[in-house]
């Protein structure tokens, strides 16, 4: 493994962690009436603070995009998914919470789980699947039970909503790093010219604004210890897929090696649930009355 992807990697977790406890904060206060509309945005971007948290993650964007023009997004993926610690040390600081052993044990099962997966899987590149209906059916597969999450998540915004809306948004992004590296691919090859005339950046630029919408309304309608737990853990999984379903990427598959791959993916999870639900994690500062407004009359 490269250290220069691995410090790129973990550089964007830590942009991306830290930019959502501040885009949180903010949205947590925008109107409810802009749930899942575009006019969230155009609110929020009035509030400094959910500027600068916009900037941190676009600067992790950046970074990750980088790490994943020079390795596999097998590898770059489970490093992304770190953003969760960052995201506690920040809420931790501003919280006066101590870790405990809530926090110990999910961060020990995060960076176990990514070491495992990595060490296990040994990632490696490998030559990008031609044949397009291959490349249709797993993004087809990601967007449509993105779609499907966010069809319920509309039905019940406070109970399940927020989960739901945050996994739609990690299943976006998984995609959404998969084609920044095929982007990145076509620019090696022959340049902007290369870039423009494919359409893997316009769907980057769909996608990702797609995904914004869906964790800006996540985050205004629920405490970051709700949303961010499934955005972290489903888009490394979707990248995951992706890499290996038509970008090329090889994983070992001997017994050995995909049972402690599947172990590392395993505590991925445990760790960012635990991470997620710590009491560090903000609450939000209007829970109560959201909670009050949200429900059916």
């Amino acid at each position: 493994m490269s250290v220069l992807v691995l410090v790129l990697a973990v550089s964007a977790a830590c942009c991306l962690g830290f930019g959502f406890v501040l885009q949180q904060d903010a949205a947590s206060h925008a109107p409810l009436s802009d749930f899942l509309s575009p006019r969230l945005l155009l609110d929020l971007i009035r509030v400094p603070v959910w500027l600068g948290g916009i900037g941190l993650m676009v600067v992790g964007m950046v970074l990750g995009a980088v790490a994943l023009g020079r390795g596999e997004v097998s590898l770059v993926e489970p490093l992304l998914a770190t953003n969760l610690l960052f995201a506690l040390a920040l809420s931790r600081r501003r919280s006066k919470q101590p870790l405990g052993r809530q926090g110990w044990a999910g961060l020990a099962l995060l960076a176990g789980g990514v070491t495992a997966f990595i060490v296990a899987g040994q990632p490696k590149g490998g030559d990008a699947v031609t044949d397009p209906t291959r490349h249709w059916l797993i993004i087809g597969i990601m967007v449509g039970l993105a779609l499907l999450l966010t069809t319920y998540a509309k039905r019940s915004r406070l109970s399940a909503g927020p989960v739901l809306l945050a996994l739609a948004a990690g299943l976006l992004y998984g995609v959404q790093d998969a084609l920044t590296r095929v982007t990145g691919q076509r620019f090696s090859e022959g340049g902007w010219t290369e870039v423009v005339t494919g359409w893997q950046p316009y769907g980057v630029l769909v996608l990702g604004v797609t995904g914004l919408v869906l964790v800006q309304s996540a985050f205004e309608t629920a405490p970051l210890r709700m949303s961010l737990p499934g955005l972290t853990a489903a888009q490394p999984l979707a990248g995951i897929v992706c890499g290996v379903g038509f970008l090329g990427d090889r994983l070992r598959t001997d017994v050995g090696a995909l049972a402690w791959e599947a172990a590392g993916l395993a505590a991925i999870v445990a760790g960012i649930v635990l991470l997620g639900l710590h009491p560090a994690m903000p609450r939000g500062s209007a829970d109560v009355a959201r909670t009050r407004d949200l429900q059916p009359h």
